[in-house]
């Protein structure tokens, strides 16, 4: 009988310490973070530092491109008022109405053609730190979740609503400016964004003939 009683206090004691293990195992699962990428890029300290430098190094070709911006506008505007003024008259003549739209919107590619050109430098040198930055974010993403023991990371916009408790985003940037605090602003010669320069390179051994 005693042997009996002792044994089901035994299993009584197993079972609440089973019941009672559940939930603090269930407190240490692997949860679910949100994040920003762009946002983490714009933030990092990297990129900041970067855009700034860049306003300076690049500071004649930016003032060039807003005195062209503004000549143009100067230049347009009588061409648009004059546009607006026909197309409100009784008996507009819709072919000229055409004509003078399609000469101004020819100006405005024009002029935006100009403005890239003056600017190209200084895209190029934007897009190139921002290349670097992004090629960082997967791991500095995977050290959070290490850390935060998560198992999923979503983007705001793939979440219908979320606690800000899960929002990892200045996690990320933090990860991110301890493992890249700087980034070049000057691309190497014949760089393009997106690696096409490389592709390129690996591409033309392709096309040289063969059968010597």
């Amino acid at each position: 009988m005693k042997s009996f009683a002792t044994a089901l206090t035994a299993a009584l004691v197993s079972a609440s310490a089973v019941a009672v293990a559940v939930p603090a195992a269930a407190q240490t699962a692997p949860g679910i973070g949100v994040v920003n990428l762009p946002e983490v890029v714009q933030r990092s300290a990297a990129y900041q530092a970067a855009m700034q430098q860049i306003q300076t190094t690049y500071a004649a070709q930016i003032q060039q491109a807003q005195q062209r911006r503004q000549a143009i506008q100067t230049e347009l505007q009588p061409q648009v008022q004059a546009f607006q003024q026909a197309q409100q008259a009784q008996n507009a003549d819709r072919q000229a109405l055409t004509q003078q739209y399609q000469a101004i919107q020819q100006r405005e590619q024009a002029a935006q053609q100009e403005l890239n050109t003056i600017l190209q430098p200084v895209a190029l040198a934007q897009a190139y730190a921002e290349e670097q930055v992004v090629a960082q974010l997967e791991a500095a993403v995977d050290r959070v979740m290490q850390n935060r023991q998560l198992a999923i990371v979503l983007r705001p916009d793939s979440a219908v609503k979320f606690l800000p408790s899960v929002n990892v985003t200045q996690d990320v940037v933090n990860e991110l400016n301890t493992a890249l605090p700087s980034v070049s602003t000057t691309p190497p010669a014949g760089w393009q964004p997106g690696g096409e320069q490389q592709q390129q390179q690996q591409a033309a051994p392709q096309a040289q003939p063969q059968g010597r």
